[in-house]
C-alpha cells in the first residue's frame, strides 16, 4: 500500500475525522514495515561466503570474479581468498557511497545506465551470434601468405624519441630541428632554452603500424628525424635501426586464427545491427546529426560479443597480433602518434 492508497481511504467520506486520519496513518505504517520486512528477506542467489554489515557476499559473486580474472584451476584457492577480500572492500565502499547519496548523483546514475545498456546489448549479440566456428588451417595459411609484411617479411623498427609538451613545439623549435643532424642536437637546443623533455626508446614492427607509415619508415635513411604531435605531447623521433623479424606460420597460427574469429564476429554483429535498423523507425530530431547514408553501420562501444575482443599481444610472444585492426578502415588504424605522423606525411625535419 502506498500514499495514494491512503489518500483514497481518507477521501471515501466527505467528513475526514481525526479517527479516520489515525486509521489511515496506522495502515501506512503497517505497509511500510511490511515492505521493509520483505526487503530484509531478499537474499542474493548462491551460498554466502561472508557478511558485510548484514549484506551477503556469495559464491556466485566470487565465481564471476574468478572467471573475469581468467584464474587457472591451480591458482583458484589462493585467488579466491584474495578476490573475496576485493568483494568485501567493494561492498564497504558501496555502502559508504550510498550513505553520502553518491548512488543518486546524476553522473553516477548516467554511468550505471550506460553500463547496464552495454551489458544487455552485449548479451543479446552473444546470444544471437553464438560461437563462431574456428577457421580451417587452410584459411589460416592463406591469410599468412597474403600478408607477408606482417609475418614472413616482417620488419622491426628501433626508434629513439625526445618527448616534450605539445605547447613547446614552437616555430622556432621547428626551425632549429630542421637544421639538426641528430636527436642530440635537438636535445642540446632544448637544454639551452630550458625546455623539459623525456627520452624513450621504442620498438615497433610492420605488424604494429599502418602500411602507409611502414612504407615511409622503411624508406627513411638511418637517423632521419621526424616530428609527431599526439594530444598534449610532441615527439622528435629518429629511426635507429631496421632489421628483419620474420614470424613463421607455426608461431603466427593461433593469433591469425583469433583475428579471423574476431573479424567474423564483427561482421555478424554488423549484419545484425543492419537488420535491426532496417526494421526500426529511427527519426533524427536534430537533422545535423544524421549519419552519412554511405557510411557502414558501426558497433556501439562495448556492444561487441565478448569473444570478439582481441587477445593477441605481439610484445608478449614476438609474433604480430595478426594486426587485429589490419583490415579496418585506415582512419581506424592510424590512431594516436601513427595518425599524426600520417597527417604530416612523416615529414622529415631534415
Amino acid at each position: 500500500m502506498n500514499n495514494n492508497h491512503v489518500a483514497a481511504i481518507m477521501k471515501t467520506s466527505p467528513l475526514t475525522t481525526p479517527k479516520r486520519v489515525l486509521c489511515a496513518a496506522l495502515i501506512l505504517v503497517a505497509a511500510t514495515l511490511s515492505a521493509c520486512g520483505d526487503k530484509a528477506k531478499e537474499k542474493k542467489p548462491g551460498q554466502a561466503l561472508a557478511s558485510v554489515n548484514g549484506e551477503e557476499v556469495t559464491v556466485l559473486q566470487l565465481n564471476e570474479e574468478l572467471q573475469r580474472a581468467g584464474v587457472s584451476a591451480a591458482q583458484q584457492d589462493a585467488a579466491s581468498k584474495q578476490l573475496l577480500q576485493v568483494l568485501i572492500d567493494r561492498q564497504l565502499l558501496q555502502e559508504a557511497a550510498a550513505k553520502e547519496n553518491l548512488d543518486r548523483d546524476p553522473k553516477v546514475m548516467q554511468a550505471i545506465d550506460r553500463a547496464r545498456a552495454l551489458i544487455i546489448a552485449q548479451a543479446y549479440l552473444q546470444k544471437r551470434i553464438g560461437s563462431v566456428t574456428k577457421p580451417a588451417p587452410a584459411e589460416v595459411e592463406e591469410y599468412y601468405n597474403k600478408h607477408p609484411e606482417f609475418f614472413s617479411n616482417r620488419k622491426q623498427f628501433s626508434m629513439n624519441e625526445l618527448v616534450i609538451p605539445a605547447n613547446d613545439l614552437t616555430p622556432e623549435l621547428r626551425k632549429a630541428a630542421d637544421s639538426a643532424k641528430s636527436l642530440e642536437e635537438v636535445a642540446v637546443w632544448l637544454d639551452a632554452h630550458k625546455i623539459k623533455y623525456g627520452r624513450n626508446q621504442v620498438t615497433r614492427s610492420t605488424a604494429d603500424v599502418p602500411p602507409q607509415l611502414s612504407s615511409k619508415l622503411l624508406g627513411m635513411p638511418k637517423g632521419q628525424l621526424f616530428v609527431v604531435k599526439e594530444g598534449p605531447r610532441a615527439m622528435f623521433i629518429s629511426v635507429a635501426e631496421i632489421k628483419d623479424a620474420p614470424v613463421n606460420l607455426q608461431v603466427a597460427s593461433s593469433q591469425i586464427e583469433q583475428f579471423l574469429v574476431n573479424r567474423k564476429n564483427k561482421e555478424l554483429a554488423a549484419a545484425e545491427l543492419q537488420r535491426l535498423r532496417s526494421s526500426a523507425k529511427i527519426e533524427y530530431l536534430n537533422k545535423s546529426m544524421m549519419p552519412d547514408p554511405k557510411a557502414a553501420p558501426t558497433l556501439p562501444a562495448g556492444a561487441a560479443p565478448s569473444s570478439a575482443v582481441a587477445n593477441a599481444d605481439p610484445a608478449a610472444t614476438g609474433a604480430p597480433a595478426a594486426a587485429a585492426a589490419v583490415e579496418a578502415a585506415p582512419a581506424d588504424n592510424a590512431s594516436g602518434a601513427d595518425k599524426a605522423a600520417l597527417d604530416r606525411g612523416v615529414a622529415g625535419l631534415k
